[in-house]
């Protein structure tokens, strides 16, 4: 996905910016997501397509404040 377009997507919980994560393959997690820092809720892309529903996202709490 174009990197331009992904500045361009907020989070639909605060509205607030998103941080584009790149995922090691081995860590069971999507290759890429847009993660909320404020909400603490990284959002997957499928395909190239950001999945921006509240219901698809997974909490990062249990990451700590690695990011």
């Amino acid at each position: 996905m174009d990197h331009r377009l992904i500045e361009m997507l907020v989070c639909p919980v605060c509205k607030g910016p998103l941080d584009d994560r790149r995922n090691a393959a081995a860590s069971g997690l999507p290759d890429r997501e847009l993660v909320c820092p404020a909400d603490r809720l990284a959002f997957p892309i499928r395909d190239g397509i950001p999945v921006m529903l509240a219901s698809e996202a997974r909490s990062t709490d249990t990451e700590g404040d690695a990011a």
